[in-house]
């Protein structure tokens, strides 16, 4: 009880640190919130004294900002959140209407995950995990690279406009959800599908398997029991993605003009709106902090009394390379030629008698808007994304497995920090560090180790109560022991690789921000600015947007395959058993 006590206290810390961050936003950034005020109501309207003057008295600014927060916190409990500083109108009406919207959607795009992940690993539970030993998952990598708003213009585009399918613009009814769901539940599909396939190699080279098979179940009865069993160390990052799919839309919202929870706190942010801006990042805290409790409660169910009775097997043994894996050097080879045939080449050298000229030998991508060469645009910003795609990796993976080995610090922590949308995280990052080219990465950064911290307790927690620790344990080992020589072998391997299957989407992260205009900034040949400037000329030069997609599949597939590559031969051996 006193833990609980205190977690419960550590998180209502976490929540109310966030919401007076996020109500000190203006302040914090050193800028005039009545100017801001001013240009979202009218933005072609002078500043003039005067009238900044009467915006700060209807809104009270020279009271301070911890005024206007206590008077805002005092009013949540009677329901009320304030009045928009935008609109005059009330916003709890307002923020509740579109986290419906979210909500909606969010139900949508988890049921295109769950399907898509099925999708995934449906060879390997069709094989009862044989399928483990051969090369494969290009397609799922590919998947999981493509941007969320690159997947939405482009069913936007062919299935709405084009085809005429399905509505592509609006929120009227249950067809407008279609393409949005979609555009969301595919790549993140794809990741849980590549996550949940690199746990049934294990569960399948368990000894209630062959115990099974041998009282004659059939392997469809033995596929369901083996993700059931794989299901506990995934539902804490299913968490994390029901969440980050609610708040973290803001691009497929703004495409398909969804007035959902996520477009209103970016307009809320970018306006300085704060009592939007806080109502609906408290909502998305409860939202984060509900949707931990209930995978936390469903992950004790499926694994039952063998939690507590220390009778758990392992789902990981010891990890080595795996020999005559050629796609990872294939891929990568690839990749190095992209970037090694651009970099000689001039990225900002303008031709506009060349302007969207498709590809020819002399501009094997062809080139953009202004003639310039697609290929020297995509290896120079290759450089950029990588290396710092590679480095928010790395120290995501110390961050997360070091507060994963504190569940009770990190849990809480990884609920409140993946409820921050990455746009909010870039402009709280703004306002503290200024704007730069730094900030990208260091708002990527500070919200990327959430899903591996989660990864990691979540096995912790099913190796600790496993047979072999236990024996350990009960030889006389200490914890310093048991950590180095029995948790940390079973725990590092699977987390590395599932940093490996992210490495695709901190480049994604970084490329969002730029296509929303808060990362790099024109003439940069960054990925997510070269998506963003290319996107209006789709339908006439598709190659303008195929280039850097197919750049970002690409180093999709290099990283799932290297993931593939360092699965343990244990779990090989033991299936290959009789």
């Amino acid at each position: 009880m006193p833990h609980r006590t205190a977690t419960l206290l550590w998180r209502a810390f976490l929540a109310a640190a966030l919401v007076s961050a996020v109500g000190l936003l203006p302040w914090l950034s050193r800028t005039d919130p009545a100017l801001t005020v001013l240009k979202g109501r009218s933005a072609e309207r002078d500043p003039d004294p005067e009238v900044l003057a009467t915006i700060r008295t209807q809104l009270g600014l020279d009271d301070g900002p911890l005024r206007l927060l206590g008077q805002w916190l005092t009013g949540l409990p009677r329901g009320d959140a304030g009045r928009s500083w935008i609109s005059g109108a009330e916003v709890m009406p307002g923020v509740l209407q579109a986290l419906g919207a979210s909500l909606l959607l969010m139900g949508a795009a988890t049921a295109v995950a769950l399907v898509t992940a099925g999708l995934v690993c449906a060879r390997t539970l069709r094989r009862g995990g044989r399928a483990v030993d051969r090369p494969g998952g290009t397609g799922s990598a590919a998947l999981a690279a493509l941007p969320e708003f690159l997947t939405a213009s482009v069913l936007a585009t062919v299935v709405g406009v084009q085809l005429g399918w399905l509505p592509a613009l609006g929120w009227y009814g249950p067809r407008w959800v279609v393409l949005p769901a979609l555009a969301l539940g595919l790549p993140a599909g794809a990741v849980l599908g590549r996550l949940l396939d690199d746990l049934l190699p294990g569960a399948f080279g368990e000894p209630w398997v062959r115990a099974a098979a041998a009282r004659g179940l059939s392997g469809r009865r033995i596929a369901r029991q083996a993700v059931r069993r794989c299901l506990p160390g995934l539902l804490p990052n299913m968490g994390l993605f029901v969440v980050g799919l609610t708040g973290g839309a803001v691009a497929v919202e703004q495409i398909f003009d969804i007035p959902g929870l996520g477009r209103t706190t970016l307009q809320a942010a970018l306006a300085q709106d704060l009592p939007v801006l806080q109502a609906g990042t408290l909502a998305l805290l409860l939202l984060a902090a509900v949707a931990a409790g209930l995978t936390r409660l469903a992950a004790r169910l499926l694994i039952g009394p063998a939690l507590g009775a220390d009778a758990l097997p392992s789902l990981h043994g010891p990890s080595t390379p795996t020999p005559g894996r050629t796609l990872p050097f294939v891929y990568g080879a690839l990749l190095l030629g992209v970037v090694a045939l651009g970099l000689p080449r001039d990225p900002l050298a303008l031709d506009t008698g060349l302007r969207l000229q498709h590809p020819t030998w002399a501009h094997p991508f062809g080139t953009d808007a202004l003639g310039r060469d697609l290929l020297a645009r995509v290896a120079h910003g290759a450089v950029d994304t990588l290396l710092l795609a590679l480095a928010i990796s790395a120290v995501a993976l110390g961050t997360g497995v070091l507060l994963g080995l504190l569940p009770r610090l990190s849990r809480p922590l990884v609920d409140t920090v993946n409820a921050v949308p990455p746009v909010l995280a870039a402009l709280l990052v703004t306002a503290v560090a200024g704007s730069g080219a730094g900030t990208p990465a260091l708002a990527v950064a500070a919200l990327a180790w959430t899903p591996l911290a989660a990864h990691t307790s979540a096995l912790l927690l099913q190796e600790r109560a496993t047979l072999h620790v236990t024996a350990t344990r009960g030889l006389g080992a200490g914890r310093w022991h048991i950590l180095r020589h029995s948790l940390l072998p079973a725990v590092l391997p699977p987390v590395t690789r599932h940093v490996l299957l992210r490495l695709p989407g901190v480049a994604l992260a970084l490329a969002s921000l730029g296509f929303l205009g808060l990362g790099a900034q024109p003439p940069s040949p960054e990925w997510g600015l070269l998506l963003a400037e290319n996107q209006p000329y789709a339908e006439r030069a598709p190659w303008a947007v195929l280039a850097p997609a197919a750049v970002l599949a690409l180093l999709g597939a290099l990283a799932v395959t290297a993931a593939g590559s360092t699965q343990g031969a244990r779990g090989r051996r033991e299936l290959a058993a009789p």
